[in-house]
């Protein structure tokens, strides 16, 4: 749950600096919004899930 919520900020943020800096405009920023909510309603949403938490598992174990 933590990492999902901080997934969803974190693309909130970029979003938000994309649309303000005129690299996308607000139409296509939310296009995007539903795709990703609609998308979240399929069967392919427990696939995509599986594939970031086994990225952020990933990243996790990064040792620097």
């Amino acid at each position: 749950m933590a990492i999902s919520l901080s997934v969803v900020l974190l693309l909130a943020i970029i979003l938000v600096v994309l649309i303000r800096g005129g690299s996308i405009k607000a139409g296509p920023a939310i296009v995007a919004v539903l795709f990703g909510f609609f998308l979240a309603s399929t069967g392919m949403a427990p696939s995509i899930n599986r594939f970031l938490n086994s990225i952020a598992e990933t990243i996790n174990q990064i040792n620097f």
